[in-house]
């Protein structure tokens, strides 16, 4: 079965479970699973208050409010739902936060991984797992070379190097129960991710929204640091993509794999802030390089991503002019006249990736 054949009827009337699903990238993945007709049960902790991406698009599906450090909890989940696969999302997201809590990063980012896998191994019912890492798993040397699969693991930071445990951890499952075993396990690591409905702290995006509502500056720290910025979108359709083909069996794509984007949305964190800045004139900002000081983050990291695009056939949709637009549109959406355009943007994002071929996308954008 071809992935265009598939992607649709592979997670319609599935049991999908959703780790961190009140967070920013895991609402818009229960809103889409839900608009494949997906059957979708959530484990995570409360939203950040009402305007929480969750709380705005409320996804037909079950919302569990727990701690996936409590492996009693997980446990419970799992047995009681009975999932055939997994999205794992929860995680403490922030580089700063995790200078602050390092002991709550890691063990939300390792232990909280562990009582996953744990209780996935445990059900008998899932046939699939992804772990969702980060970019920032790889070993950085601010080197001029994207990253493939194959290179070094690490971390600096404690964010960074917990999301690495992460890696090796799952690694550590996939060699020692998935070659024999039924479950599938695979890792997915994306880039900065970015787009309607996140309201993280410290985040640049948020920040700059929220700045723009009360009428002030954002402070920025490092405006010459590149990422590969991409819509929420586009790692999301790798995911779901690289989920149908464990569902399906298909042991050999047990792997670490790289989502991100062109290489043309590479892009300084200065070029992001004029972008934004042109799309919304309420935006404004201040550099402020002294705050950098105090904590250390990558000047320059990037992605290779041949393997997806030719093994798993995935490409990503939006370059960073529509991913800029599609962003900045959201927030002006919400905070001007409180619409709430998520499903319009998923419909928006379907319909261009059929327009330019994307090899995933034509049954997808037929359904609901």
């Amino acid at each position: 079965m071809t992935s265009m054949d598939s992607f649709h009827s592979t997670y319609s009337g599935k049991k999908v479970l959703v780790t961190g699903h009140t967070g920013f990238k895991g609402s818009w993945l229960c809103l889409w699973l839900a608009k494949l007709n997906a059957d979708v049960l959530g484990i995570s902790l409360e939203t950040y208050g009402p305007e929480s991406h969750f709380s705005l698009v409320h996804p037909q599906m079950i919302s569990v409010l727990g701690d996936i450090r409590d492996k009693a909890t997980v446990v419970d989940t799992f047995s009681s739902f009975q999932p055939e696969i997994v999205f794992h999302l929860a995680a403490q997201p922030l580089v700063r936060a995790s200078y602050k809590d390092p002991s709550f990063t890691y063990e939300t980012n390792v232990i909280g991984t562990l009582n996953v896998l744990e209780a996935a191994r445990a059900c008998g019912s899932v046939k699939a797992f992804i772990n969702v890492t980060t970019d920032k798993v790889y070993k950085n040397l601010e080197r001029e070379v994207d990253y493939t699969e194959e290179d070094r693991l690490g971390g600096y930071d404690p964010y960074s190097s917990s999301k690495a445990c992460s890696e090796i951890l799952t690694s550590s499952y996939r060699q020692s129960f998935c070659l024999e075993g039924e479950m599938l396990i695979a890792s997915a690591r994306a880039g900065n991710v970015i787009g309607g409905g996140d309201w993280s702290e410290d985040r640049l995006i948020p920040d700059l929204i929220r700045a723009a509502l009360n009428g002030l500056k954002t402070e920025v720290r490092s405006p010459m640091a590149t990422r590969p910025w991409q819509h929420v979108l586009d790692p999301l359709s790798g995911y779901m993509l690289l989920g149908a083909k464990l569902l399906e069996g298909r042991r050999d794509f047990c792997e670490g794999w790289n989502f991100g984007p062109s290489k043309v949305s590479n892009i300084t964190v200065q070029e992001v802030l004029d972008r934004m800045q042109a799309q919304w004139d309420k935006i404004s900002y201040r550099i402020n390089e002294e705050e950098a000081k105090k904590y250390h983050e990558a000047k320059l990291l990037m992605l290779d991503c041949s393997k997806a695009n030719e093994q798993l056939g995935w490409q990503p949709t939006w370059r960073i002019e529509e991913t800029m637009k599609q962003t900045a549109k959201w927030y002006q959406a919400y905070c001007e006249e409180k619409q709430v355009i998520s499903m319009q943007q998923l419909e928006e994002y379907l319909a261009a990736a059929r327009e330019s071929g994307t090899i995933w996308a034509s049954p997808v954008a037929h359904v609901g």
